[in-house]
Formats: structure tokens, sequence, C-alpha cells
């Protein structure tokens, strides 16, 4: 099975939106949303299914058993996260705790245990498509852990399925790094702004770092020519496929916000779309043919 990932170097560049529309454009039966911070695939994706749930554990955090405590401040003292304070008795913040153990080491009476914590929601839609997603707490930590497990999931239900597309995370972060892992091929979606030329540029050196093969597109080119212009023959110049252009248009945003994807409308992005997603295909599909070569 070949993945597909859909990356961007910042938020709010379509990502999502194009990862949509190359779902129904291939009708693909396997898909997965790594964004396990903001997750929203499952606002467009067309599943009607009733979801598995799981809890996700990130690391423990400490807990401190009032009845053995002997008050001497260990805990507290040592503590670089502030997560302990005191009024009658000792108490954990857990939203302040990053279970690193050492208030447990340090207490003389063994006070102090770590227990499991919730950090999260493993997700699996598993009927006619396979859709795996999750959700992390807020303030919780290890998501690139959780991307992982998102990963693991869809590929253990994906069968015989012979493509899944990817919607990764924003920025370049262990999120990122962990979508990474074991994909085909990443689809970078850029936008023409300065900040969005440059991230594009960190999320690039990312890809290539783990030798991953990468293309790029633009969205909402329309918006600013010289940047458009500027993103193109950065991938000229260092060789890179440039797989197409999509404009601002009003039908698009009408469809995202009705929960539908832009490839069900007519307007001039989704015409646009249409030529990126054969454009990656085709680079896609060809890489398997050089690895026989």
């Amino acid at each position: 099975m070949k993945q597909l990932l859909i990356l961007s170097g910042k938020g709010g560049t379509g990502k999502t939106t194009i990862a949509s529309a190359f779902i129904e454009l291939a009708r693909a039966k396997v898909f997965a949303d790594c964004d396990v911070d903001a997750p929203n695939l499952h606002l467009v994706a067309k599943v009607t299914a009733e979801p598995q749930r799981q809890d996700f554990y990130g690391l423990p955090k400490a807990e401190i058993d009032a009845g053995i405590c002997i008050r001497c401040d260990r805990c507290r003292g040592n503590c670089r996260f502030d997560a302990i304070h005191t009024n009658k008795d000792y108490q954990v913040d857990i939203f302040a705790c990053e279970g690193c153990g050492l208030c447990a080491v340090l207490c003389p009476v063994k006070a102090i245990t770590m227990q499991p914590a919730v950090a999260g929601e493993l997700i699996l839609y598993d009927k006619d498509t396979v859709f795996s997603s999750a959700c992390l707490k807020m303030g919780s930590g290890n998501s690139g852990l959780l991307v992982s497990d998102v990963k693991k999931q869809m590929k253990k239900a994906a069968g015989e399925a012979d493509l899944a597309i990817i919607d990764g995370s924003p920025g370049i972060g262990c999120p990122v790094i962990a979508s990474l892992s074991g994909v085909d091929m990443v689809l970078i979606v850029a936008e023409p702004s300065l900040s969005g030329f440059s991230d594009m540029e960190r999320i690039l050196h990312t890809a290539a770092h783990f030798q991953v093969p990468a293309a790029v597109c633009i969205n909402k080119h329309d918006v600013n020519p010289g940047n458009t212009e500027k993103i193109i023959n950065y991938c000229q110049e260092n060789s890179l496929p440039f797989v197409g252009k999509i404009p601002f248009d009003h039908e698009a945003v009408k469809a995202v916000n009705c929960g539908r994807t832009i490839v069900d409308g007519s307007g001039p992005a989704s015409q646009a779309v249409r030529k990126v997603f054969k454009n990656t295909l085709e680079i896609l599909n060809g890489l398997g043919d050089e690895d026989d070569e």
C-alpha cells in the first residue's frame, strides 16, 4: 500500500481542504488525520459508521498520598515545572506535571507514585472505508507517539488497499516527523506569502532529511502572483516537482463551510485541484517504477 502524506509548513494553507479533495478524487478506501492536536478531516470526510474509540496513555502523572506524606517539601522544592502546591495537603497540578518522576524518586516515605494518565483518544472508522484519527487532550504531550499509533491502526485495518492518503500536521515538529515515517511521498501545500515560502523551505528540508520524495503545489496562488512565481522558481532551481496551483475560489469556501469537498463543486479551484491530483498521482505511481529499475 502506497502512502501519500499531505503537509504544510504552517497552518491555514488549505492542507486539509486538498487532502479531502484527494480522498474524494481517489475514492480512497483508507485515509488518516495525523493532526492530532487539532483534527478536522472528519468534518469533510464522508464517513457514516460509528467509530471505535480507545484511550491513549501518555506520560504518567505524579500522585501524592496525603495519608503517607510527611510534608518534607522535597517534591515541591525540586519540581522544575512548579507542578506541586501545598495548602492543607500537598497536591499535584496534573496540567503542569510533565511526568518526569523526580518527585517520586526524592520522596523519603514513598508517598508519591506515578499513575497512568489518559492523554487523548484514538478513533477508527472501519466499515466501507478505513479512517484513522485521534484527538490529543489539551495540554497533553507525546503527540508524536499518538501520530504513530494513528498510522499503526490505519495500516492494521487497511487490508488489501493500494493507496492511503494522510493529512498531516502543520509545522516541522514531532507530529510531522512521526507522520513522515514510512510514507512513500509527501505533497507540500504552500501559500504565496513570505511566511508561507519560509515554512515551505523548512518542511522540504525536513522531508529531505528523512529521504522522503516531495512535490509542491500552491493554494490561493492568485492572492500574491509575485510570491507564487518565487515558489515556482525555487522548485525549478532545486529540481523539485511542481504539480500545480489552485486559485482562491469563493465556491470552495462555501463547499468547505457546508462540510463538502472542493471537488463537489464546479468552480476554478475544483478544476485546478483535479490537475494537481493527477500530477501528484503520476509521480507517486512512478516512484515504484524507479525502484524496480
